[in-house]
């Protein structure tokens, strides 16, 4: 991805970078795009899944700290019953 792509991207909020994904992914499983678009497309959303993850593991990684600074168990604990 170049550092133009990424800018782009990144400016998405998560919400609609996965309205955007899912719109992609709809468009590509019908299968009526030319090639040439449908790689575009296809390039288009690995950009949105990877800027997805990244913001996902950011958010887990905040939580986790939250819960560990309050005193609470950590995400991947079994509970306590």
């Amino acid at each position: 991805m170049t550092k133009e792509e990424l800018n782009t991207v990144e400016k998405e909020s998560f919400e609609s970078a996965m309205s955007q994904l899912e719109e992609i992914v709809q468009q590509l499983e019908r299968g009526s795009l030319p090639l040439d678009q449908s790689i575009k497309m296809f390039k288009k959303g690995i950009e949105l899944s990877q800027y997805c993850q990244k913001e996902l593991d950011q958010a887990e990684e905040m939580v986790t700290k939250v819960m560990t600074e309050s005193g609470l168990k950590k995400l991947d604990e079994e509970p306590l019953s």
